[in-house]
């Protein structure tokens, strides 16, 4: 049986954990060879062992411009060019507006958006026409999340992104999408910044406020972005995908 991405290039950064690491499992299970990026060589080489097939891995932090340029030129030279980008490499911190440190908001942005816009840019020249850009949002770029002003405004930024690089690049023959996320299970709870006790009790929160009333896998993810990614999608671009159990849409 044909797999979807038979002899296609996918990169994915932030490919070693959470919803990365399941969208690259999901193309290689699909034929794709898998170049993912993480800033950790450790995890890199697990998440690799994991996907197993032809996946390699190459550290890159993509709040560095310098360090996404050097992963570009490692995927030019192993892999000859990019069919799909998964830009999903992100972070989050939650803290009150009265809180929040210029340093804070610098490290939030310049993984969140910066890293994100420049690994388009940087990943352009690989990509020829028929290629596909997912980016990865949020429900909190279009819901109002105390707490979570910078992160949100990140995502936000995302989603403004998704429609104005498809606009851009739709006459070259590259289509971009956005998927946005609700509330998934995945390893970036354990980066929030709050103690255990608040984190489950946003957790249970969180879970009782959506209609599904529970959490969303990665797996359900990566099946969102996989449809984005593919001829499936070809008459769409510039378009946000919730994965939100419709939380934002209720």
């Amino acid at each position: 049986m044909a797999m979807r991405f038979d002899g296609k290039v996918a990169l994915v950064t932030g490919g070693n954990s959470g919803l990365g690491l399941a969208a690259a499992k999901a193309f290689a299970a699909e034929g794709a060879e898998v170049v993912i990026s993480g800033r950790d060589r450790h995890k890199l080489d697990a998440a690799v062992a994991e996907i197993g097939g032809q996946a390699i891995g190459i550290v890159a932090d993509v709040s560095r411009v310098q360090d996404i340029t050097a992963l570009m030129r490692e995927v030019e030279g192993s892999k000859g060019r990019i069919d799909v980008l998964f830009a999903n490499a992100g972070i989050a911190r939650f803290a009150p507006i009265g809180s929040v440190t210029e340093a804070e908001w610098d490290g939030l942005m310049g993984t969140n958006v910066k890293g994100l816009y420049f690994t388009v840019q940087q990943a352009l020249p690989l990509m020829r026409r028929g290629s596909a850009i997912v980016l990865n949002a949020s429900l909190a770029a279009s819901k109002g999340v105390p707490n979570a002003s910078v992160y949100s405004a990140s995502k936000a930024a995302i989603r403004s992104l998704g429609r104005s690089l498809g606009a851009e690049l739709v006459d070259r023959g590259i289509r971009v999408n956005v998927v946005s996320p609700g509330p998934i299970e995945t390893p970036i709870f354990g980066t929030f910044g709050v103690g255990a006790d608040d984190l489950a009790a946003m957790k249970r929160q969180w879970a009782g406020d959506n209609p599904m009333k529970r959490f969303g896998t990665a797996e359900e993810v990566a099946r969102a972005v996989l449809f984005l990614a593919s001829d499936e999608a070809s008459y769409i671009t510039g378009v946000e995908v919730p994965v939100d159990g419709g939380v934002a849409s209720f």
